[in-house]
């Protein structure tokens, strides 16, 4: 129940951090551009769906919207017929970093009062859940 409470006020809160400046993301449409911008080049919409975590068909649906929204394009790899790169445009480049300022500021928050020893192990125990429920 407190991981789930404390995750809905964070989205929470992005949310209206984001409105207020005027960046139309989603949660999970910045976690996806924000993991092919660090991937480049090698952006896959399969690695994308791994790394975020996410169902094939959930992200699928978001990078649609993306490109719906003209801060993607999708295209072939060469020589690959199954695979899509994807790449920022413009305007993903833009309204990242519009958005990356706001969650810089957000993360602060979140870990003020918090010493590293003590993230640290606040992550090995939510990794250990992960696996957990994952076996």
């Amino acid at each position: 129940m407190l991981i789930d409470k404390t995750l809905k006020k964070i989205t929470s809160r992005y949310l209206q951090e984001f409105k207020e400046a005027g960046v139309s993301l989603s949660m999970e449409q910045w976690v996806i551009l924000n993991r092919i911008e660090e991937l480049g080049d090698v952006a896959s919409q399969i690695e994308i769906s791994k790394m975020s975590y996410r169902n094939p068909a959930t992200t699928s649906r978001v990078i649609g919207g993306l490109c719906k929204s003209k801060y993607l394009v999708k295209e072939r790899f060469e020589g690959d017929a199954k695979r899509y790169k994807l790449k920022l445009t413009r305007e993903g480049q833009a309204i990242l970093g519009k958005a990356r300022p706001i969650v810089k500021k957000l993360r602060a928050q979140g870990y003020k009062n918090i010493e590293p020893y003590d993230f640290e192990t606040f992550l090995k125990v939510l990794d250990q859940f992960y696996t957990n429920f994952d076996q």
